[in-house]
């Protein structure tokens, strides 16, 4: 008789946390820098008890295969609502579907070649040494809900949604952007400076489309709004800052 302890699927802990490969761009780290610190905020609001994990070229296990690797995907960046960053007090090393149930919300592909990669339909009935395409995995595997494509050669990010297990090419509204609904966000390209680089970076705004800042961006912002304020006060005569309270000494 097989023991239970042997029909127990592996966990994080026990498989792969590489295929060997590596980035395969210098972009593609400040662009996952940028997706995530300007997103905090508002996940921090979706997630008052931290409940969410984000991952950054990590592997997702939706399939055990043999090797191990070959049942993973390794977006460049994705979000999993309500389920703890970490586990038994140790960082993920992958996200384990069959440990967790829960699928990310959205992932995120950057394309560094033609973008025939991150489009692969390729079921594993029809894929060649047990490879399947992204594509088929994001969509009928692991079932994301949002699938982005964000192309920096060609300045655009196409989003897939989810509907009836079958991914539709959403289209973006009249700012150019995707809403993804449950994250009350959308996501587009900003052209700018950003990590020493001009680029059509991948960036997140506002269902009003208010782009969301990082923390530097909203920390400059701060300090030229205390600026403009100390500017106007010092316009004002001594007589105008006593009746304000304020010492015109604080103003040097």
């Amino acid at each position: 008789m097989t023991s239970l302890s042997a029909l127990t699927l592996p966990d994080h802990t026990q498989l792969p946390d590489s295929d060997g490969t590596f980035v395969k761009n210098l972009q593609e780290h400040p662009q996952s820098i940028l997706i995530t610190d300007s997103i905090k905020p508002v996940l921090e609001k979706l997630h008052p008890d931290s409940q969410y994990c984000i991952g950054q070229d990590s592997g997702i296990y939706g399939r055990l295969t043999d090797p191990p690797e070959k049942g993973a995907e390794a977006p460049d960046w994705f979000y999993v609502p309500n389920v703890p960053s970490t586990l038994n007090g140790k960082m993920r090393r992958s996200y384990v579907l069959w440990k967790e149930y829960v699928a990310p919300l959205i992932v995120i592909e950057f394309v560094s070649g033609d973008g025939s990669e991150e489009r692969d339909n390729t079921p594993p009935s029809q894929g060649e040494g047990g490879n399947v395409g992204k594509f088929w995995v994001y969509e009928q595997a692991i079932r994301v809900p949002y699938y982005g494509i964000y192309e920096v050669a060609k300045a655009q990010v196409q989003v897939f949604h989810l509907v009836d297990n079958t991914y539709q090419l959403m289209q973006p509204n009249e700012r150019g952007h995707y809403p993804i609904a449950p994250m009350g966000v959308e996501l587009g390209i900003w052209q700018g400076f950003y990590q020493n680089a001009e680029l059509p970076w991948l960036r997140w705004w506002d269902i009003q489309g208010n782009l969301l800042l990082t923390g530097e961006e909203r920390a400059v912002n701060e300090r030229q709004k205390r600026e403009r304020i100390v500017e106007k006060l010092r316009s004002l005569s001594a007589e105008q800052l006593n009746a304000l309270g304020i010492d015109p000494e604080m103003l040097d």
